[in-house]
């Protein structure tokens, strides 16, 4: 059986989980974190998530692994069958990854940790932030999800990306992508009203403890 290394807590570990369980494919999931010998053992740049397949082959990096997925299980497929709607998803995803994801986790650390930040940090962020905002009020229909009637995989890359820009966006740049977004906030309690998301937010919740407790030892 297919093997998800990861820990719930982890947003990307989410999204590829999230997948699996749409796609309905059986896997178990190992609970591991960043940059410990049971992590660098499957992936050689320590991070989660990372994959074993059912051949026993190791993969890691999110994107890598939904790809997979797609190919090795393609009787459930989370990409539209028209090429021109499944390259728009594939931009929504790196939208919401380039510009809203990675972006707001620069500033993670002032949320998590209290760490002040210099305003122009700040405010470069929020431009990246603004402009991730803009490209996703351009491309998503929202009808009801982002491409259209039926959830592909931008809707679950999103929906997991949104995470962190939700955390520190009102809390340290006065700005909310889901007021700015028309649209948006529905969608998103569309999404979290699923019964996978209800559990893999459940999942996170109940390990957000282990993990703060993880981070917190002296490395």
């Amino acid at each position: 059986m297919l093997t998800l290394h990861g820990f719930p807590f982890s947003n990307y570990h989410n999204i590829v989980k999230h997948a699996l369980m749409q796609k309905g494919v059986p896997f178990d999931e190992h609970i591991v974190y960043p940059n410990t010998p049971e992590m660098l053992a499957v992936n050689p740049t320590g991070k989660a998530p990372a994959m074993t397949t059912e051949k026993g082959t190791q993969l890691s990096e999110s994107s890598v692994l939904l790809e997979y997925l797609e190919d090795a299980y393609p009787e459930h497929s989370l990409f539209p069958e028209d090429v021109e709607v499944r390259g728009r998803v594939r931009q929504l995803m790196k939208v919401s990854e380039l510009y809203l994801e990675l972006a707001a986790r620069r500033l993670l650390p002032a949320v998590l940790g209290n760490i002040e930040f210099p305003q122009a940090t700040l405010d470069e962020v929020k431009s990246v932030l603004e402009r991730g905002a803009h490209s996703l009020t351009a491309l998503a229909n929202f009808g009801p999800y982002l491409v259209g009637p039926e959830l592909t995989l931008a809707d679950i890359y999103l929906r997991y990306a949104l995470a962190i820009p939700k955390m520190v966006g009102p809390a340290k740049l006065d700005w909310n992508v889901m007021e700015v977004v028309p649209g948006l906030a529905d969608w998103d309690a569309m999404m979290a009203s699923t019964d996978i998301a209800q559990k893999i937010d459940a999942d996170q919740k109940a390990n957000a403890t282990e993990f703060m407790a993880f981070i917190s030892k002296p490395k």
